[in-house]
């Protein structure tokens, strides 16, 4: 049930972990993790876990982030897909670019606060998609 839950449900049994992304992986530590008891005092650290996955996987694995959170554990998420991002608690929003680019703090601050930021890339994203009914 706990692959299910964080959109693996096609993986097979005794498939080798060599034929899984980053992404994949990520969730089989993330669904390794929910199958033990929750002490609430958990930090996960995921980088980019919605790799490769449809609109509906990335949808149940945001109830799984946010299952988590409520229970207590604090999540950071490296991540581009904006339908994660508009829905983080707190967002660190690092640039101006990519690469040798960037590593600056641009905004920090919900989702709201950093799409008002003009120097921000993301804001740039984000604003629309927060806008929407």
């Amino acid at each position: 049930q706990t692959l299910i839950d964080v959109g693996l449900s096609y993986i097979r049994l005794g498939q080798s972990s060599t034929t899984l992304s980053g992404g994949e992986a990520q969730r089989v530590k993330l669904a390794t993790e929910l199958s033990k008891r929750d002490t609430g005092k958990t930090l996960y650290i995921l980088d980019e876990p919605t790799t490769g996955l449809h609109f509906a996987d990335i949808k149940q694995l945001l109830e799984v982030l946010h299952r988590l959170r409520d229970q207590g554990n604090t999540i950071v998420v490296i991540e581009h897909n904006l339908d994660v991002i508009k829905t983080a608690d707190w967002i660190v929003d690092l640039g101006p670019e990519g690469g040798s680019g960037g590593g600056q703090i641009i905004a920090t601050g919900t989702p709201e606060q950093v799409a008002k930021v003009e120097s921000s890339h993301t804001a740039r994203f984000l604003k629309p998609i927060l806008e929407k009914p």
